[in-house]
């Protein structure tokens, strides 16, 4: 009986104990806030494939958080914030961007951007889902980031800053036919590659429903080199126009083996492309070739031309469209936290999900329930060895 007494009080103690334990969202422990300051992760390819879009990525989001914590950094129901980044290397890999959610959510963070490349960001949306902790990509254009694998419907926790693929390449479907005027039109794109073949079977959707199927649609899986297969083909056919919705680092070699190979037709390209890096890859040889792109940095506003010179003189670069996204992906995220007044996941994601006008780098952006920004594309010409505004494409 005494032994009895004896674990009631005990018994007691540890209820009461684990009730004073902090809750956690979806498996996920509350955001870490250290006196003053609310951790924000950042997924990003700093190593991999594509490295210049992490590079831009990082640089963005540094000076972003570095501009709002300059300016006294946030206010949350009437009490100030700084910001901290984390940083995490995903390495352009499906497997290390979900490694990289997992830790990012296991260390507290309030949000996470990133990643960019849409077979990354896709498979890092499920942990982010998952533990309810609001995650925007930048540059992911590829629709299936903010629906549900299962049931198809909008993620809750899911958004990004960019376009997606079905706006993007329904616009190149279009250009390609009304601009181009092109009759023969063929495809070339990495089927391993969520964003790429996305695009590729939407413009190639596009292209039917314009009583223009294409020619050729060939496909290619990345790190692959030598395209000199699906291009023969491509030429043989007598396509008169080539769609590649590729990245930087691989079209340069595409282009050179298409005019080898005696293709001598229009080259359209994607958001992929944006990078300046492809200027210098392809040695002149994208020379009057257009693709679709996020902002117009010779068509930039006041608002994006401050982000221009800031970027510039902290970097002795002019930022690419990751950079510009990136930025504008942390102002969302800051603007929306204002909004919510508390620091908690499920009212940022309201936040963000409820937002009707925002103003960035890349133009205004608006949310009508699902992850997906309403916003305007631009297409870029390769003129002179620049990127130059040709014309806007609105939704």
């Amino acid at each position: 009986m005494k032994r009895l007494l004896l674990l009631v009080p005990l018994v007691a103690t540890i209820a009461l104990l684990s009730s004073c334990k902090p809750a956690t969202e979806g498996g996920a422990p509350p955001p870490k806030t250290t006196g003053d300051t609310l951790l924000i992760g950042l997924n990003t390819e700093l190593t991999g494939s594509i490295p210049v879009v992490g590079r831009s990525c990082r640089n963005a989001a540094e000076l972003a958080v570095k501009d709002l914590n300059d300016a006294g950094g946030l206010e949350v129901g009437g009490r100030k914030f700084k910001v901290e980044l984390m940083v995490e290397d995903n390495e352009d890999k499906a497997e290390s961007a979900t490694a990289a959610a997992q830790k990012l959510v296991a260390s507290g963070v309030l949000a996470m951007i990133g990643p960019n490349a849409s077979r990354n960001a896709i498979p890092a949306s499920e942990v982010a889902e998952s533990a309810k902790v609001p995650m925007i990509s930048p540059w992911s254009t590829n629709p299936k980031l903010t629906v549900g694998a299962r049931d198809g419907k909008p993620k809750q926790y899911v958004y990004r800053a960019c376009f997606t693929d079905e706006f993007q390449a329904a616009a190149d479907a279009k250009f390609v036919l009304n601009y181009l005027k092109s009759k023969r039109p063929a495809i070339l794109f990495d089927v391993s590659s969520e964003a790429n073949k996305g695009q590729a079977e939407v413009f190639k959707k596009t292209l039917e429903a314009g009583g223009t199927p294409p020619v050729a649609f060939e496909t290619y899986t990345s790190g692959d080199k030598d395209f000199s297969s699906q291009l023969s083909r491509i030429v043989a056919a007598k396509a008169d126009s080539l769609f590649l919705p590729n990245y930087y680092s691989e079209v340069p070699m595409q282009v050179k083996q298409a005019r080898r190979l005696g293709y001598t037709g229009p080259i359209m390209g994607s958001d992929a492309w944006s990078n300046t890096e492809i200027l210098k890859l392809s040695a002149g040889a994208l020379e009057g070739q257009y693709f679709t792109m996020h902002y117009a940095p010779d068509r930039a506003t006041p608002l994006c031309k401050d982000f221009m010179t800031k970027y510039k003189a902290a970097y002795q670069q002019d930022p690419d469209d990751v950079a510009a996204l990136t930025y504008d992906a942390f102002g969302l995220l800051f603007e929306a936290i204002r909004t919510a007044g508390v620091v908690d996941r499920m009212a940022l994601g309201d936040a963000l999900r409820n937002t009707k006008s925002f103003e960035g780098v890349t133009g205004r952006m608006q949310f009508k329930g699902t992850g997906d920004p309403v916003k305007s594309a631009v297409v870029l010409q390769v003129k002179g060895g620049k990127f130059v505004y040709h014309d806007t494409v609105n939704p």
